[in-house]
């Protein structure tokens, strides 16, 4: 049993399949680009699990399959790591038709995306993410990126992919920790899109947690869907899709400001989250009530809702660094009411209020 969500950016189109087994499932492989050479990258983590099973599937369509296999972890988000994907392809005598498969989660993705959007000027990649947050958001949309020391996917390209397969399997060898790290990019449609979901995912969190196939493949499925309607009507985030980016901007802070790899990034999205909803408050878009509400569900799906002390300057400076910023204007996705959100600055002694508030 799978559900299929389409992408559709008017001059792209592909599909979103989730389900169980679907690494193993002939049909999920049908109608993949033609290539001599097909290359999977993984990392140290992700490999010994999964790619022998995917080697063995591409070896049926291609004439050769080759393997990458990175360092593990958001530290390593970076140019030296994806060079290791190029050097590769240039050993193995890659060309313009060859197709890359991006299995692991966010990491692997965002690395493997872009340099498939910087060989030869482009060739086709395809999304295997093996954790909740690369299923839900990250795989999905075409955003591809490395990181600089300075902050968190400042060098990118928005380069989409032909397929994403969501294999709901490979959440049963995710760590406690990096499931939860998922739940907060779950967590992030409701306030922003749907408050109906968001009453569903309070009333299945315990379900989520226990890794439920029902509840898995609901929320799965009810993200993709939000992401694809999103993305298919502003690809290149000129306006309507910044709004995928709730907590994010104090996120990327923490995740700067700390080093990153030391919070992953769904728990700093998490906290970004209570804090964007309190400054939220604190300009009338929604009322205490709901940041406590949303603060309960966060803390329980095991994220942080207190942020680290970075001291005020040094939050408002890594803020301004986001790609969001415009004139060293910090401006946020915040929201104007439960399930509706858009992106506006904020006056920077209301954004210090809301971190000493919170212990920031």
């Amino acid at each position: 049993m799978r559900d299929i969500v389409t992408v559709d950016t008017g001059h792209e189109r592909y599909d979103i399949l989730v389900g169980p087994g679907l690494l193993a499932d002939p049909a999920a492989w049908a109608g993949l680009p033609k290539a001599a050479l097909a290359v999977v990258v993984s990392n140290t983590t992700v490999a010994p699990l999964y790619a022998q099973q995917v080697v063995q599937q591409l070896g049926t369509r291609y004439a050769r399959v080759t393997q990458v296999t990175l360092p593990d972890g958001e530290a390593h988000k970076d140019w030296a790591t994806m060079n290791l994907i190029f050097d590769h392809l240039l050993a193995e005598g890659a060309d313009r038709k060859t197709v890359l498969f991006a299995l692991g989660g966010g990491v692997v993705g965002d690395i493997t995306g872009f340099a498939a959007a910087c060989f030869m000027r482009g060739v086709p990649f395809v999304q295997l993410p093996t954790t909740l947050l690369a299923q839900v958001d990250s795989s999905v949309g075409g955003k591809t990126a490395v990181n600089h020391p300075l902050g968190k996917n400042m060098i990118g390209a928005f380069y989409q992919p032909r397929r994403v397969l969501c294999d709901l399997d490979t959440l049963a060898t995710l760590p406690p920790r990096e499931f939860s790290a998922g739940l907060a990019e779950v967590i992030k449609y409701g306030p922003i899109a749907d408050m109906a979901f968001l009453d569903w995912i309070e009333a299945h969190l315990d379900a989520l947690v226990a890794r439920e196939p029902a509840a898995l493949a609901h929320a799965v499925r009810r993200s993709c869907e939000i992401k694809a309607q999103v993305v298919g009507a502003d690809e290149k985030e000129a306006g309507l899709r910044a709004i995928l980016n709730f907590g994010h901007t104090f996120g990327h802070a923490i995740e700067a400001g700390l080093g990153f790899g030391e919070w992953l990034h769904g728990e700093a999205v998490g906290c970004g989250m209570v804090l964007a909803a309190a400054l939220s408050a604190r300009l009338g878009g929604v009322d205490e009530a709901f940041v406590r509400r949303l603060t309960a569900l966060v803390r329980r799906a095991g994220l942080p809702v207190q942020p680290p002390a970075l001291g005020a300057e040094r939050w408002l400076s890594l803020m301004r660094m986001d790609k969001k910023s415009e004139a060293g204007e910090i401006r946020f996705v915040l929201l104007d009411a439960p399930g509706k959100a858009s992106m506006r600055p904020a006056p920077d002694a209301l954004v210090t209020d809301v971190l000493r508030a919170h212990g920031g």
